[in-house]
This record gives structure tokens, sequence and C-alpha cells, in this order.
């Protein structure tokens, strides 16, 4: 039986349509899909300790119930450490918003000095410029109430996704031809394993980058230096992006509560040693993610996360690329793509390789002349 083929530009229009469909239902639905998203992968990675228990002998409810209980007594820890910090730093806030207007005035004044712009004009544009930004804190508010939407339906929704694994995997199996149940164990085994291990890797990771920037930050005598040792590298956790967003931060209270200079540029030193140890020592040791997808795929994916789910797609978009990856590799016709997703860079391209063939055959006349 001959199968028959489509041209290629109907073949690309139709993936294009599906492509902007998905894209359409995912954006519309977010408020159903990022619970969903964050529960899948927290179920994945809080089935090792739920299998624990059932190979202990205890039932499959409260062996939900076990492992749902310890993930929050350590997050109720977190929460508690983090709410501690924040208390000390809303204690001091009407000091810094001071400090923070006076150093606002005495730029006003230096600006009109250097640059002949009017503090009136100023004004004017810093109105223009919050005006404009309105819509980004309606945005931030939503994204705050989504928040605690994610955080009331997680449990729910963690607790349905262990509770059902064995009907979850039966139907997978069953949806496809059985021929192809090897490659689906596969992907299925090699998914659960990249995200145990990616997750696991990237927690480890954020408390050892939590450790220096804290202790880089009392050494200089910065201001919370906890909780923005923290906050950094809670932000780090987002590739690349929440690095650039990290150093800000302590930059801006070191502005607010020193005088001079030095204390900036020591901050900037310390956190570009720490991100060089995180990049060059910590990443590739601990994180050790069995899908490692190449620097510029994992910017463009952060991107178009948040431009799709705002900050959960930021977080989100890594795991979701490293699972894409995995069914890429498995499948024939989407290898290449695999490829394009992967860190490993080829020392020649094909175009190479193709010309070194053509020039050992026997040139031609008019490529002697022409060369």
């Amino acid at each position: 039986m001959t199968v028959k083929q489509y041209p290629f530009y109907l073949k690309a229009t139709v993936i294009l349509f599906g492509i902007i469909l998905l894209v359409y239902v995912l954006f519309n639905l977010q408020d159903i899909m990022i619970p969903l998203a964050f529960a899948m992968i927290f179920a994945i990675l809080l089935n090792p300790v739920y299998t624990w228990f059932q190979k202990h002998k205890i039932s499959k409810i409260l062996s939900i119930i076990i492992t749902l209980l310890l993930a929050f007594i350590v997050f109720g820890a977190i929460m508690y450490f983090l709410s501690s910090q924040i208390a000390k730093f809303s204690d001091t806030l009407p000091l810094l918003k001071q400090k923070f207007s006076t150093l606002t005035t005495q730029f006003g004044q230096w600006v009109q000095l250097h640059f002949e712009v009017t503090i009136q004009k100023q004004v004017e544009l810093m109105n223009s410029a919050l005006n404009s930004s309105s819509a980004l804190l309606g945005s931030t508010v939503s994204t705050a109430v989504g928040t605690l939407g994610i955080i009331l339906l997680l449990p729910v929704y963690i607790f349905l996704f262990l509770f059902y694994k064995t009907l979850i995997l039966n139907f997978l199996f069953e949806v496809f031809a059985e021929e192809n149940s090897k490659q689906v164990s596969d992907i299925l085994n090699e998914t659960k394993s990249a995200i145990q291990s990616y997750m696991v890797g990237l927690l480890l990771e954020a408390l050892i980058v939590a450790i220096l920037n804290s202790t880089a930050l009392l050494i200089l005598g910065v201001k919370y230096a906890i909780l923005l040792g923290v906050i950094g590298a809670l932000l780090n956790m987002i590739p690349y992006i929440g690095g650039i967003i990290a150093i800000a931060l302590p930059v801006l209270i070191a502005t607010v509560t020193k005088d001079g200079y030095n204390t900036q540029l020591g901050i900037l030193i310390a956190y570009i040693i720490i991100q060089f140890i995180d990049n060059n020592v910590l990443v590739p040791r601990i994180v050790s993610s069995k899908v490692q997808i190449n620097a510029l795929i994992s910017i463009i994916t952060v991107l178009l996360g948040a431009a799709l789910w705002g900050v959960p797609g930021m977080f989100l978009s890594i795991p979701f690329v490293a699972i894409l990856k995995i069914i890429f590799d498995r499948v024939p016709d989407l290898k290449p793509w695999g490829k394009l997703l992967g860190d490993t860079v080829p020392t020649r391209h094909k175009g190479e390789i193709w010309n070194l063939r053509r020039k050992k055959s026997k040139p031609s006349l008019s490529e002697k002349i022409s060369s």
C-alpha cells in the first residue's frame, strides 16, 4: 500500500496552523494548565517517596498523604524563613523610602546640570512611564492571584496524579500501537529521570547559591543579606535572565542604604564570581540533567514561556523543552529537531562535508579556470 505524499507547502501550513492553535489554547486556558503543569512535575518529583512508602506495605492513599505532608513541611519551613526575613525588611521600609527619595532628588539635579533636562520635564517623563507601566502592574497582581490559585490547587492535583498514575501510564501505552511500546517505555523512563534529576539538582544548586550569595553580602555589609541572597538564588533558577535580575536587587539596596559606590562594585565582582562557579562547577556536577538544552534555545524558551504564561512559564519552559527533546530523539522524523535543541555542537556542518567530498573528485575544466 503506497503512502500518499503531500507537498511541503501543505504540510508546513498544517503544522503552522496546529502550532498557532496550540499556543492559543495554552494562553487562554493558562489558569487551568499552569497548576496542572506544576502538579505533573511535582508528582514526578515526589514519586520516589510515594513508591518507597508503598514498598513498605503502606496503603496507596496513606502513602500519598504522608508524601504530601512531608512536602508541606519542607515548603512551610522555607516560607517561614522567608517571611521572617521579609518582616525585618518591612520594619525599615520607611527609612529606605526616605533615602530613596533623597537619592532620586539628587539624581534629578545631576541630570538637569549635565543634560539640561528640567525637573518638570523629568517629572513628566516619570509620570508617563508610570502610566505606561499600569498594565504591567495589573499583570503582576494577576500573576500573584494566579500563584495563590496554584498553591491551593497543587495538593489536589498532585494527589490525583499519584493516585491515578497506573491508569495514566496504561493509557499512554494503549493509545499507541503495540510495536511502539518499547519507544513509549523509553520516553516515559527518560522523561521521569530527566525531570527528577533536573529538579533535585536545581534545588541543590539554589541552596548552594543562596549560601554563597548571603555570605558575600554579609562580608560586604549589605543589609538584608540573607533575604537578598535567597531571592537571588530563587531568581537564578530562571536560566540566564534570572541571574541578571538577582544582581540588580542587592546593588539597588546598597545604593539606598550606603554612601559611595565601593559596595556596589564589590557586589558586582562577588556575583560575577558566584555566577562563574555556578555555570562551570555547580550546574555540570550537581544539576547534570540527562537532557542538555543549548544556551540559545534556553534563552528563547524562557522568553517564550514568559510571554505565554508569565513568571510560571519561565520556570516551566526548560523542563517541558527537555521532554520535547526526549520525544524528538526517539522519533526518526523529528531527530533533527532534537539535535537542534541539544548542546552537542558538531565541528563541521553538512555543507562543508559535501564540499570536501566534491573537491576530492576530479575538477571540471570550468572549475579549474574559476579557481
